[in-house]
């Protein structure tokens, strides 16, 4: 198992990176959140969790052991993938999403594209008694501006990427509907994702 890479940042997408390894360089599979702590051609280390498939051997990077620990947990969920174990950690912290899974708070899983309410139900049915296992477990505080708007954009992003469009595309659409925020910081996420897609398909 690779549980940690440390390498020279050889490239860097939105939910991709290539760690060069001495010449050797490994793709990894990374969410927005994770990208944004990487820089191009600087040394770093992420916490991986390599995902085996009949057809495919993939590598998620993380920016730490706890997401990394998280993201296992979440995969032993009926119903849950990579991809969306991924989006999940894109919209939330590791700890809000402890913490909406040990108080079965639907509504803050329900904000991550991919999950619905049964979804969030059967997530919390599934792993409320291990996710203590990872690390105590509180209530979520309150989101900074800043966060909050780290929070919305993770969550448009990751919805279009989940539909298919690429993170250039996702990336150019979150800022077009940018001034839909500033006019109303509690603009719905749907409402959001629904002007992202328009502004897209013109």
């Amino acid at each position: 198992m690779i549980s940690r890479l440390t390498g020279t940042v050889a490239h860097l997408g939105a939910t991709t990176a290539v760690l060069d390894l001495s010449g050797f360089g490994v793709l990894v599979q990374v969410s927005p959140r994770t990208s944004a702590t990487l820089r191009l051609g600087e040394a770093a280390t992420v916490s991986t969790s390599l995902v085996v498939r009949e057809d495919s051997l993939t590598l998620y990077g993380f920016a730490d052991d706890d997401a990394r620990d998280l993201f296992e947990l979440l995969l032993t969920a009926n119903g849950v993938g990579p991809k969306l174990a991924q989006a999940a950690l894109a919209v939330h912290e590791p700890d809000v999403l402890r913490a909406a899974i040990a108080n079965s708070d639907h509504a803050v899983l329900t904000t991550v594209p991919g999950i619905g309410k049964k979804g969030a139900e059967k997530i919390c049915l599934e792993l409320r008694d291990k996710v203590a296992a990872l690390g105590p477990v509180g209530g979520p505080t309150p989101a900074s501006p800043s966060e909050a708007e780290d929070r919305w954009r993770a969550q448009v992003n990751a919805g279009l990427q989940g539909l298919g469009w690429s993170p250039k595309d996702a990336i150019a659409a979150c800022d077009a509907v940018t001034p839909l925020v500033e006019d109303d910081p509690e603009v719905s996420i749907s409402v959001l994702m629904r002007a992202a897609l328009q502004s897209l398909a013109r």
